[in-house]
């Protein structure tokens, strides 16, 4: 998990998102999805021998080998991707913190590590400070990189070294689907990035059918605070505009902090228990579990952890914009707050 720099309210946010995709996402015509459309039309330039021009996520022209052989991945959510879409063995360097901040540990899980294959040898600092030198030693064809790395860095790294980067930090979760579909052109996989794109929709599909049927018989949503970290002040949170808040709603849940001033904000404990949500999900990982939580304020007044519907969950599945975020992280949710619904 790398969600962002607590310390600086002004740092950009991992992973916001509107919600207008939702009514995009589900449409499927002709047995040919809106979204496979959309990403046929990002693609532009290029030819089945030569370089291809795209468009990444930060509206970036850059040009980029077809089926590069060396690629350096910097960010969790786009390595989730690559290895979904069978390119581990194009990965030569990944994101790492410093060493005496964790190193490789600090953005990825152990399972992450063990499932992806890493390695500290294949380490690029990212934080605090970004080595460029450690990512040119790694002799990469292009870069793949979440906005973990500046603007001014991948200007910096094209422009003095020459090497490709592509921007792929999705605005909304459609976007998840349409970056696969962007590297699957890279790579040559497009069966695979349309397979995936199929499972990706059936997920979504399935929150839409379960919140129809809800709204349709007038059921309310339960109350919700997700919360991936915590300390004697209250809960770091998610507010209006971010992926977190964009999934509690598609997981049809209501949000306590839906109507924040900050995109992540930190709920103290008076205002969460003055909410007292129905429920809590609380994220695991990294050092974090459940007695960092139960360390918080007013936790042990909360009704959801005295009626046991305080329960934890990979914070990965609700922090990184990957297939992930969708497959399992999606799915985990409405099972909490909708446990044995049809949709399940």
């Amino acid at each position: 998990m790398h969600l962002y720099d607590l310390s600086s309210s002004s740092a950009p946010p991992r992973r916001t998102v509107p919600l207008a995709w939702f009514a995009v996402v589900v449409i499927v015509a002709a047995g040919v999805s809106v979204v496979g459309i959309a990403a046929s039309y990002a693609l532009r330039g290029g030819s089945s021998s030569g370089p291809l021009t795209i468009t990444d996520d930060l509206g970036r022209r850059v040009t980029v080998p077809l089926d590069p052989a060396r690629v350096v991945v910097l960010g969790p959510s786009i390595m989730d991707s690559v290895y979904r879409l069978g390119l581990r063995s194009h990965v030569v360097g990944v994101d790492c913190y410093a060493p005496a901040l964790g190193g490789l540990s600090s953005d990825y899980s152990a399972d992450q590590v063990a499932l992806w294959n890493l390695s500290s040898s294949m380490c690029v600092q990212t934080g605090p400070t970004f080595d460029v030198e450690q990512l040119i030693a790694l002799g990469p064809q292009l870069v793949l990189a979440a906005t973990i790395v500046s603007v001014a860095a991948v200007e910096q790294i094209t422009q003095t070294y020459q090497i490709p980067v592509v921007m792929l930090q999705p605005a909304t979760l459609t976007g998840v689907i349409l970056d696969d579909q962007l590297l699957g052109e890279i790579f040559g996989v497009s069966s695979a990035s349309s397979s995936l794109a199929n499972a990706l929709q059936t997920v979504l599909a399935q929150a839409a059918s379960l919140q129809n049927d809800l709204t349709a018989n007038g059921t309310p949503f339960p109350t919700l605070l997700v919360t991936y970290s915590a300390d004697g002040n209250g809960y770091w949170t998610f507010g209006p505009g971010t992926f977190g808040e964009s999934l509690i709603e598609l997981a049809s849940g209501a949000s306590i902090s839906a109507n924040a001033t900050l995109s992540y904000p930190e709920l103290s404990g008076e205002q969460v228990l003055a909410s007292d949500p129905q429920f809590l999900v609380y994220g695991t990982g990294f050092g974090i579990n459940e007695s960092t939580y139960a360390g918080a304020p007013f936790w042990s007044q909360l009704t959801a952890t005295q009626d046991g519907r305080a329960v934890g969950m990979d914070s990965n599945y609700f922090t990184e914009p990957d297939p992930t975020m969708i497959l399992v992280g999606l799915p985990q949710l409405m099972a909490i707050l909708h446990p044995g619904s049809s949709a399940q």
